[in-house]
C-alpha cells in the first residue's frame, strides 16, 4: 500500500499560518507586567520588553497611540495595557502590538503630575530665589480665566468692593479641555509683551483632577516661569495643588482668596495712611524742636561774629609769620643739600669717574710692567743656569775632553767592559770629531 505524501510548507507559508492563528485568536487582550528595555527610536515609536517574574514578550505602541498618553513610561514601570497579539515576519516573533497603556496602581494623570513636578524641580523653577514679591497697592491687575464663569464675576465684586478704582483687564481663555494650556500661556505671554500689569492672577473654580489638568502642563509651567511679572496662582479649591501652584510667585488658595490678597482694602489703606501722618506730623515736630534747641546752644556757643574774626585775623598773621620761617628754614636746608648733591653729581660725572680710571689704569700698567720686567730677569737668570747644567752634562763636551765611546758592531750595543768582546770582534770607537771602526786584537781585563 503506498503512503499518502505528507504536506510540506515553506517557512513563508507556516509562518502566516502562525501569524494568522495568534491574531485570530487573540484579536483584543489585556496584559499586564513590567517594562524593560524600554526604547524609543527617531520613528517616535515606543518599543519595549513586557514582562513577569518567568516570561517576557515584546511590545510596541506607536507614535500616534503614543502621543496620548499622559505619562512618560520607564523601566521598571508596571503597567496594564491593551491590544492584540500579532506576528513579525521577517523575524519569526511574536510581539503586542498596543493601543493603550495605563500605570498600575497609579493613574496617568497622578504619575504625569509627579513626573512633570520632579522635572521642574530639578530644573529650579519652584526655588523660593526666583520668587517675586507682589506689589502692595497694584495699578492695573491682569486675570487670565474663562470670561463666562462664575469665578471672574467674584473676583471683580471683591476687587471693586476692596479698591473700586482699580484697573482690571480680563484675557479670556479656555480653562479646560483641549487647547486651553496654550490660551492661559498665550494670556501670561500677552501681559509680558504689554507691559500694562503690575500683577497677573491665572484662576479657575474648583473641579477633578481632569479639569484642572490644564493648569499641570508643562507650557503652562514655563509661560509663568519666564514672566516678568508677578503671578498669583488661584485653581481650584484650597485642597487643590498644581504645578502652576508651585511655578507661581504666589499661591492663593481660591480665586476669591487672590482677589482679597492682591490688594489690600482701601479704608485700611485710608487708616494706615491716616497713622502713618499722625506718627510723620509728630516726629517732624520733635526733630525741629531738636535742631531749634541744638541752634540756640550754638549760637550762645559762639558768641560775637565780630571777635571770632579778629581771634581769626591773629591766627592768621601768627600762621603766615611761622610759614615764613618754615619756609626760610626748608630753603636753607635745600641748598644745602643741593650743593651736597653737586659734590657728588661731580664726583659721579663720566668726565671724571674717566680721568680717575685713566690715572689708575696708568699706575696699574707701570707695575704691570715692572712684574713682567722683574719675572722675565729672573727666568733669563734661571734659564742660563740650566743651560750651563746641560752643557756640563753633554756627552759631546767630555769626548771633547779625550773621552771616547766605543759601541760593538752591528749591535752598537755601548761597552763598559772588555770581557763583553773577544778577539777579532769588530767595535767602534767614537772621537769628539769623527769615529773609527777596529777590529780586537787582544782583549785585557785589567
Amino acid at each position: 500500500m503506498k503512503l499518502p505524501l505528507p504536506l510540506v510548507l515553506t517557512v513563508s507559508e507556516l509562518t502566516q499560518e502562525i501569524k494568522d492563528l495568534l491574531e485570530n485568536q487573540f484579536p483584543d487582550v489585556w496584559v499586564e507586567g513590567e517594562i524593560s528595555n524600554f526604547r524609543i527610536p527617531p520613528s517616535g515609536h515606543f518599543y519595549f520588553t513586557l514582562k513577569d517574574e518567568s516570561s517576557q514578550i515584546r511590545a510596541v505602541l506607536f507614535r500616534s497611540q503614543a502621543r496620548t498618553l499622559r505619562f512618560v513610561p520607564q523601566d521598571g514601570h508596571q503597567i496594564i495595557c491593551r491590544g492584540r497579539v500579532g506576528l513579525y515576519d521577517k523575524r519569526g516573533e511574536y510581539q503586542l502590538i498596543l493601543e493603550a497603556m495605563e500605570p498600575k496602581g497609579i493613574g496617568a494623570l497622578q504619575l504625569a503630575f509627579l513626573q512633570l513636578k520632579e522635572k521642574l524641580e530639578r530644573e529650579g523653577l519652584f526655588d523660593d530665589s526666583r520668587k517675586k514679591p507682589i506689589p502692595m497697592v497694584p495699578q492695573a491687575i491682569g486675570i487670565v480665566t474663562s470670561p463666562g464663569g462664575a469665578v471672574i464675576r467674584d473676583m471683580l465684586h471683591i476687587l471693586d468692593r476692596r479698591f473700586s478704582n482699580l484697573h482690571i483687564i480680563l484675557y479670556p481663555a479656555r480653562v479646560q479641555g483641549e487647547g486651553a494650556p496654550s490660551e492661559i500661556a498665550e494670556g501670561i505671554d500677552y501681559f509680558n509683551r504689554e507691559g500694562n500689569v503690575d500683577v497677573v492672577i491665572v484662576a479657575r473654580g474648583g473641579g477633578s483632577l481632569e479639569d484642572l489638568w490644564s493648569f499641570n502642563e508643562e507650557v503652562v509651567a514655563r509661560a509663568i516661569a519666564r514672566s516678568r511679572i508677578p503671578v498669583i496662582s488661584a485653581i481650584g479649591h484650597e485642597t487643590d495643588y498644581t504645578i502652576a501652584d508651585f511655578v507661581a510667585d504666589l499661591r492663593a488658595p481660591t480665586p476669591s482668596t487672590a482677589a482679597e490678597v492682591v490688594v489690600r482694602d482701601k479704608r485700611e489703606l485710608k487708616n494706615a495712611l491716616g497713622y502713618l501722618t499722625s506718627r510723620l506730623e509728630t516726629e517732624m515736630l520733635q526733630v525741629l524742636e531738636g535742631h531749634r534747641t541744638r541752634l540756640g546752644h550754638l549760637r550762645r556757643a559762639l558768641g560775637s561774629p565780630k571777635r571770632i574774626v579778629e581771634d581769626y585775623f591773629l591766627r592768621v598773621d601768627e600762621l603766615t609769620n611761622r610759614f615764613r620761617q618754615v619756609t626760610a628754614w626748608g630753603l636753607r636746608r635745600n641748598r644745602e643739600r643741593l650743593i651736597h648733591l653737586a659734590e657728588r653729581l661731580h664726583l659721579r660725572s663720566p668726565a671724571y669717574r674717566i680721568q680717575s680710571l685713566r690715572e689708575g689704569v696708568h699706575q696699574r700698567r707701570k707695575r704691570f710692567e715692572g712684574r713682567i720686567r722683574h719675572g722675565l730677569e729672573i727666568r733669563r737668570q734661571r734659564l742660563e743656569g740650566w743651560v750651563g747644567k746641560m752643557a756640563s752634562l753633554n756627552p759631546l763636551a767630555i769626548l771633547q775632553r779625550g773621552y771616547s765611546i766605543t759601541r760593538t758592531v752591528p749591535s752598537l750595543e755601548i761597552l763598559r767592559r772588555a770581557s763583553r768582546v773577544s778577539e777579532g770582534d769588530r767595535v767602534e770607537v767614537k772621537l769628539h770629531e769623527g769615529s773609527l771602526l777596529c777590529d780586537v786584537k787582544r782583549v785585557m781585563s785589567h
